[in-house]
């Protein structure tokens, strides 16, 4: 993973488990990124290049506040209570259309820690992902 695409509060994987990122740091030469991260059971640092994104699912988008609004052969749109964020699932193999719609701007969103920072700076809070504790702000 980039750190650069990280923040303080994003969901990571690590050893198939579920982690929220509390800190991000360089070692004492300045040469590698590492990560404190933490869940219910662990809190421990790890070099950044050793966690893993997370693919944004049915089941997380569910999590994070969406409901199935429309299905096809072609398409699975979710939309959140918000009227003007969506996300397509495009089961063609192309893939021409998957990804997060905000007021009909297709934002090319495949894993949960882009989407929690899309949604951080639109609304300046965390999206609530139901069911994880530590996700709350």
């Amino acid at each position: 993973m980039n750190v650069a695409d990280l923040k303080i509060k994003n969901l990571v994987e690590y050893k198939n488990q579920i982690y929220n990122i509390t800190e991000i740091f360089q070692d004492n030469e300045g040469k590698d990124y590492f990560v404190k991260i933490e869940n219910d059971i662990h809190s421990f640092s790890v070099p950044a290049k050793s966690i893993k994104p997370i693919q944004i699912t049915e089941e997380w988008l569910e999590k994070f506040g969406f409901s199935r609004t429309y299905s096809s052969e072609q398409r699975i749109r979710y939309e959140r209570p918000e009227t003007f964020i969506k996300y397509d699932i495009d089961l063609n193999s192309k893939k021409i259309v998957e990804g997060l719609k905000i007021y009909g701007n297709s934002i090319r969103c495949k894993y949960i820690h882009e989407f929690q920072n899309i949604f951080s700076c639109l609304f300046g809070k965390e999206p609530v992902a139901y069911g994880l504790v530590g996700t709350e702000s």
